[in-house]
């Protein structure tokens, strides 16, 4: 019984980690999109990522970022950060809908969730790194936040496929 009950509990885990996993790479593969045609650039993850390490030395809010001190591996850390990041809201996710919304995955729940998301890009990582509350200091704010709701819808589908497939 308590190893049925461990496995099934590891089962939902997984599929959280790889939920997390899909929703964030169909983020990338929008991302990518909209920088070929001329949309939006492609994110520079070196910027979350030297935030993300400020952040554990003790600053969470900046001017500017690109000003702040450069760390070793910026880029690096921060993709980790981005696929982190997909991934808790992946596990997150799967302990709020459970067992139960699995078995009979619906998109319209995974896709309120995603588009709640955004609220920690908004109102921590974009004024973190100087870009103001909800992009406002950014030269087009609301473009910024219309594509940032797109990214997110794109995050739960990719997130709504994997549940699909598990």
């Amino acid at each position: 019984m308590l190893r049925r009950l461990l496995v099934g509990f590891m089962d939902l885990i997984l599929v959280g980690i790889l939920m997390g996993i899909g929703g964030t790479f169909a983020m990338d593969v929008l991302a990518w999109t909209q920088s070929n045609l001329g949309v939006a650039p492609f994110p520079n993850w070196a910027m979350p990522g030297r935030w993300a390490v400020h952040v554990t030395r003790g600053t969470l809010f900046h001017e500017a970022i690109a000003e702040a001190e450069e760390v070793p591996n910026e880029l690096t850390i921060g993709w980790l950060f981005h696929y982190a990041v997909g991934i808790a809201y992946g596990l997150v996710f799967i302990a709020i809908a459970g067992a139960g919304w699995l078995a009979a995955p619906g998109f319209v729940p995974v896709w309120i969730f995603s588009l709640i998301t955004i609220a920690a890009g908004w109102f921590l990582l974009q004024p973190g790194m100087g870009l103001g509350w909800a992009a406002s200091k950014t030269p087009s704010p609301w473009k910024v936040r219309g594509l940032g709701l797109l990214a997110h819808t794109v995050f739960g589908l990719g997130m709504w496929v994997v549940a699909l497939l598990a």
